[in-house]
């Protein structure tokens, strides 16, 4: 397996608790959990928000956040990015003047677990997306798909959490983990506006839904491709399809489904080196 430049690191103590509960059969089991930890992200002087997040690269999630948020422009040259690990926040600063007051002040909930937020209007910036009509090779996705679930990780040290991977053809590349699957991708986005990584060739792996909040981070990007073991939602195929993003979900074993951008795939994948996945009851 190729060595990634960021990885899963499930041995962190910091990352998670252990804790003593009981099972079904009355007896004592200690098992870790996640940890949920505050931070306040600051843009230069004004604070914009306080995320729950796992702890671990917060300059990466400030920096991806603010650049998803669209108040961290392309052209933006930041001058800094200063953590305080004691009073939990990030500052990033810049060379230009930011004042995002009124845009503060419109707030939607999104449907992101641990409850994302995005400031302003979600579709703001769309129409100026040019995304690449990347192909992408069905062989790639099998073999992303096994590495990325065989991979060590959070998830599977103490579950409750979302991991994100950018990933260039069937090669992994960053691998992100947190309890909400936005900041997972915002933490992708920091990384790679600190550096400088080109967007139009990679692919963007998640484990959960496609709703409109991730294709919208996704196309902000400028990722072509977005990929997910998890399903669909209407308004993140509808998003998708409009801006031109190849949406493929429900990846299990030999099975998936391609939402948009379908005249895209190519076909080169043998089946029968594929291991599939037994069907479930779709009331599980």
């Amino acid at each position: 397996m190729t060595k990634l430049l960021i990885e899963p690191n499930p041995g962190n103590p910091r990352l998670t608790r252990a804790v003593t509960g009981i099972d079904q059969s009355g007896t004592a089991q200690d098992i870790r959990v996640v940890e949920e930890r505050p931070l306040t992200i600051y843009l230069n002087s004004q604070e914009i928000v306080t995320a729950m997040t796992i702890g671990d690269y917060p300059e990466y999630l400030a920096v991806g956040y603010l650049r998803n948020q669209g108040m961290l422009l392309i052209d933006d040259v930041i001058t800094g990015v200063d953590y305080e690990d004691d009073i939990e926040t990030v500052v990033v600063r810049t060379e230009r003047v930011t004042d995002y007051e009124d845009k503060l002040k419109k707030k939607t909930r999104t449907s992101g677990c641990a409850v994302g937020t995005v400031f302003g209007d979600m579709m703001e910036g769309l129409d100026a997306v040019n995304l690449p009509a990347t192909e992408i090779r069905t062989s790639w996705l099998y073999s992303l798909a096994h590495q990325i679930n065989t991979m060590p990780s959070l998830y599977l040290e103490a579950g409750a959490i979302h991991g994100s991977v950018l990933c260039h053809r069937d090669t992994p590349l960053v691998y992100m983990e947190d309890v909400g699957r936005h900041n997972a991708v915002d933490k992708i986005a920091g990384w790679m506006v600190m550096n400088d990584a080109k967007a139009d060739d990679k692919i963007m792996y998640t484990t959960g839904r496609l709703t409109s909040e991730m294709v919208i981070k996704t196309a902000l990007m400028g990722i072509p491709v977005l990929a997910s073991r998890s399903g669909f939602t209407a308004w993140g195929v509808e998003i998708a399809r409009q801006v031109g993003i190849t949406l493929i979900g429900r990846m299990r074993g030999k099975r998936f489904i391609c939402l948009s951008g379908e005249d895209r795939l190519i076909w080169d994948a043998d089946l029968n080196k594929v291991a599939d996945e037994p069907r479930k009851s779709s009331r599980k």
